[in-house]
């Protein structure tokens, strides 16, 4: 697996005029793979945007190398960098304590008479987009440290497709601090995400250890 960044040129307006919904920033990331594009093969991609110290980021994770190139396209010039994931991957064991940051799209299947899955609806509140968050720890493979998670951003994020109404997806930021209950489940939920819309910046956790 591997862990890539680039700073998203938020001042070049030119650059970054085509960028105005969720769809486009998976379409920048798929066309970051040409080798992938080439074999008319897809593997699953998360990423995600942050804002760190004033930059806006796209961070991703793969299980091939990006073409740091393509990468730019719409980033700063020389800032996209991709590391082996695999190392700290490997290094996660069963009762460390992380930091973590999530975005995810918190939602519910409602139930029919018929006792099937029905429509899917978005977690509205903050205190059912933190039990969303909640429910998601136990299948996993970790647990949260009591008093310490909290939402820090709440937001809906436009998604256009070809053909189709542009719909809004409620997208949730999560903090805070965990620990590792089943190491291999947890690897697993870093490198395939967590919950629903993955291919548009939902699902990604990232970790740091806890010192």
């Amino acid at each position: 697996m591997y862990l890539s960044r680039v700073e998203v040129d938020v001042n070049n307006r030119q650059k970054i005029r085509d960028l105005t919904h969720v769809g486009a920033y998976h379409s920048w990331v798929e066309e970051s793979f040409p080798e992938e594009i080439e074999q008319n093969v897809r593997s699953r991609k998360l990423w995600r945007l942050d804002t760190l110290q004033n930059k806006r980021y796209l961070l991703v994770v793969s299980v091939a190398k990006p073409d740091l190139l393509k990468l730019e396209k719409y980033g700063v010039p020389g800032t996209a960098a991709t590391k082996n994931y695999d190392p700290f991957l490997e290094s996660i064991q069963k009762g460390k304590t992380y930091r973590f940051r999530a975005v995810l799209n918190p939602v519910y299947a409602a139930s029919e008479q018929n006792g099937k899955r029905g429509r899917v609806y978005p977690e509205v509140t903050a205190s059912q987009q933190m039990e969303y968050l909640e429910r998601k720890a136990d299948t996993n493979g970790f647990e949260l440290l009591p008093n310490q998670y909290e939402i820090t951003e709440r937001k809906y994020v436009l998604f256009r497709k070809t053909g189709q109404r542009p719909i809004h997806l409620s997208q949730v930021a999560y903090e805070g601090v965990l620990r590792v209950k089943d190491e291999n489940v947890f690897r697993e939920a870093l490198c395939v995400g967590i919950g629903r819309k993955k291919a548009y910046g939902f699902g990604m956790m990232t970790v740091i250890p806890v010192r």
